[in-house]
């Protein structure tokens, strides 16, 4: 394949762990796997409410951006800056990358600032040439806004599929039952949640390993610690940061369960990994994680039911065959999964498609 040129903008470092990054990361090497060269600009990290020196980069980095250039901006910047892409849309093919719509995020001040990042995040995405979303949910909720097919096209994150061995369940083999969570300890993901609804069964024999990021929301991990003392819990559950991928790899493959009570997801790239790894889940009802999970790999409560999850839990925890059962359920969901070489595939045709329409490659 002759190779292909593309501008990657997103804020931020794109070595960080979460799921937006690793996305980003891995399409970054699957596409120049495929021939494409892909230069990729950080942003600076105060976007999606950006101060005006990280505006005046974004305007800096679009403008040294060749005429008829084929670019790719993360959702996380795009809709910040409706007046840079209005005034760069005419000479440069410009394509939107949307993990979760800005209104959804968590941490906005305001109803007024979610508003306002909405408008702006509608206006950018009818400036642009195409929007490719990483979830079925977030497509359907563009199309809500009037932002649809023809023009949007769903690119869901990958997995890497390995061979799995091991016990059918319990992995360590001393009664203790291991549970994983990984995701960065903010509120958005319900943490507090999970230490709360974990509470009533401390008779049980089990370890919580919480693996993400303890350093973008500090006042959230020191309100968890703090709980885990007041309940006795802090031997219990280990907050371990931001793991290297060959420790958090060991982590996947020694737990028993996974467990993510997030408030709101667009896809669940923890799930479908966990999944990978034949590891049952438990965790909300929420973005892609019920069609993920399906009906026996694991089990799914609604955002923020604290009894609901204490409920599911406790049967976990107690119910040996139904953890066998789950992890059964979850090896043989690996198959209704998609290896990242595919999902970085699709990506790649999709931007040819755009872009040849465009005359820019």
């Amino acid at each position: 394949m002759s190779a292909r040129a593309l501008q990657l903008l997103v804020p931020g470092d794109l070595r960080a762990a979460t799921g937006g990054y690793v996305y980003d990361r891995t399409m970054i090497a699957g596409l120049r796997a495929r021939g494409w060269r892909v230069q990729a600009h950080e942003l600076d990290a105060s976007f999606p409410c950006p101060t005006a020196e990280a505006l005046a980069h974004a305007e800096q980095v679009l403008s040294g951006v060749a005429d008829g250039a084929c670019v790719l901006v993360d959702g996380l910047a795009l809709g910040a800056i409706p007046q840079l892409i209005e005034a760069h849309a005419r000479r440069l093919t410009i394509i939107a990358l949307i993990h979760m719509p800005l209104a959804s995020e968590f941490g906005l001040t305001s109803a007024a600032l979610a508003e306002r990042l909405r408008r702006q995040e509608r206006r950018a995405l009818e400036l642009v040439r195409h929007v490719i979303v990483t979830s079925h949910g977030t497509a359907r909720d563009l199309e809500g806004c009037g932002i649809g097919p023809p023009r949007v096209s769903v690119v869901e994150p990958g997995v890497w599929m390995r061979s799995i061995v091991g016990p059918s369940c319990d992995r360590a083999g001393d009664g203790t039952v291991r549970m994983l969570c990984v995701a960065t300890i903010h509120e958005g993901k319900g943490h507090a949640l999970l230490i709360d609804a974990l509470a009533p069964l401390a008779h049980l024999p089990w370890q919580l390993w919480c693996a993400g990021s303890l350093t973008r929301s500090p006042a959230t991990v020191q309100r968890l610690a703090d709980r885990l003392l007041r309940l006795g819990l802090a031997d219990r559950v280990a907050l371990l940061g931001e793991i290297p991928h060959a420790a958090l790899e060991e982590l996947y493959l020694a737990a028993d369960l996974f467990v993510l009570p997030t408030l709101r997801e667009s896809y669940g790239m923890a799930v479908a990994e966990s999944l990978a790894h034949g590891l049952p889940v438990i965790s909300s009802r929420t973005g892609a994680i019920p069609e993920l999970v399906g009906a026996d790999a694991g089990l799914l409560v609604e955002p923020g039911d604290r009894g609901g999850l204490s409920a599911a839990l406790l049967r976990a925890l107690e119910d040996r065959a139904l953890r066998s059962s789950l992890r059964a359920a979850a090896l043989a969901s690996r198959a209704r999964l998609t290896p990242w070489p595919q999902a970085c595939e699709r990506m790649a045709r999709i931007l040819e498609r755009v872009c040849e329409q465009a005359g820019c490659c």
